[in-house]
């Protein structure tokens, strides 16, 4: 494990167990307010301390530089436009909701930090200080994104789910450009993810292929495939939390509640070992459920503000934005490459940036 992580770490622990907190503040169908929201993100804060979790993991949604308003819905959270729902998240977690559960956790003594979905989402938790970056693996191609953070020079953590081993060594090469301090999370983008298609052999391959320390981001349901990784060697086991998955939003239904945490922990740190053969013989590959998630979340290059004819295209304006579905633009990995390119048309913000309109 990366010196600058091994700092964070307890003493003499070798595992990191992360609470999945992501967006399970959000608990009901009726919008609450930002105070009705921080009650309920303190109190899984405060749950995943007692159920003996290292850190608390939140997700962060800037819907400006993320999410285009046009029509898309995620096969596993089918209930409301992908705009709206990260409009909701954004408008819930303003600055200041970042600031009070950053101070929370430190008072209670376990680590905070949060997914950016967007680098306007990573601009604003640079204001709170992360400790450490996590990518979501819907971003593992926002090369705007990884720029930014790269350049941060914290420790990244970056999920490999819905993607195919060229892009994932496409993402590795771009960020070993940029930093050395990296832990990748296998994890399969399925929610829940059935036991036997976990394919836990992929931690050892992903750690001796790129020679980074590897973890797993578990969508199942059950401990038993959490621990079965650690003897796998994931030094980092990462687990969606919530107090039940009955609750209303995206991320309850594949959530561990606080008892099966700490019993999933406790197993962890006393090394008993289950036999990860049940999980899914071999790598990982990309299947069908996962691609069916790809032009919902994968990302594509936008003006970030007006553009005028003759304009050099500098970082500032240009946005990485979901979804790709139908949208006709340069994919989010062609950012570096069109920097310092000359706008040959006037752009509105949001209009799609295509190789016809460039020098």
């Amino acid at each position: 494990m990366t010196n600058k992580i091994q700092n964070m770490l307890p003493s003499k622990q070798k595992v990191f167990i992360v609470a999945e907190i992501g967006k399970s503040f959000i608990q009901t169908e009726a919008e609450q307010s930002v105070d009705e929201y921080l009650d309920n993100a303190r109190a899984l804060v405060r749950a995943a301390y007692e159920a003996g979790a290292d850190a608390v993991k939140f997700q962060t949604h800037r819907v400006d530089d993320e999410q285009l308003n046009v029509s898309a819905i995620s096969p596993h959270f089918s209930h409301v436009q992908r705009y709206a729902w990260v409009k909701r998240n954004s408008e819930a977690t303003p600055l200041r909701f970042w600031q009070e559960i950053k101070n929370y956790a430190d008072e209670l003594g376990i680590l905070f930090f949060s997914t950016p979905m967007s680098r306007g989402a990573a601009q604003l938790l640079e204001k709170v200080g992360m400790p450490v970056w996590k990518v979501a693996s819907s971003d593992i191609l926002d090369f705007v994104l990884l720029d930014y953070i790269a350049a941060t020079g914290k420790p990244i953590i970056i999920s490999t789910g819905m993607s195919t081993p060229e892009e994932l060594d496409m993402a590795m090469d771009f960020l070993k450009q940029r930093t050395n301090d990296i832990i990748l999370l296998h994890c399969v983008s399925k929610y829940p993810c059935p036991p036997n298609e976990l394919y836990l052999d992929t931690i050892p391959y992903l750690a001796k292929k790129y020679a980074v320390p590897v973890g797993f981001s578990d969508h199942s349901i059950g401990i038993e495939s959490s621990i079965a990784a650690v003897g796998k060697g994931a030094c980092i086991i990462e687990r969606h939390f919530s107090f039940s998955r009955d609750l209303w939003g995206s991320d309850h239904k594949v959530s561990m509640t606080p008892p099966e945490l700490k019993q999933m922990g406790v197993a962890i740190r006393r090394r008993d070992y289950i036999d990860p053969s049940q999980f899914g013989a071999g790598v990982k590959v990309l299947d069908e459920n996962e691609s069916a998630l790809r032009p919902v979340f994968r990302k594509s290059l936008v003006a970030g503000q007006d553009i005028k004819a003759g304009d050099k295209l500098t970082k500032e304006m240009l946005y990485a934005m979901r979804p790709q579905l139908n949208y006709l633009a340069l994919p989010s990995q062609s950012y570096i490459d069109i920097l310092g390119k000359i706008a040959l048309k006037d752009l509105k913000k949001f209009e799609p940036i295509t190789n016809e309109i460039l020098q």
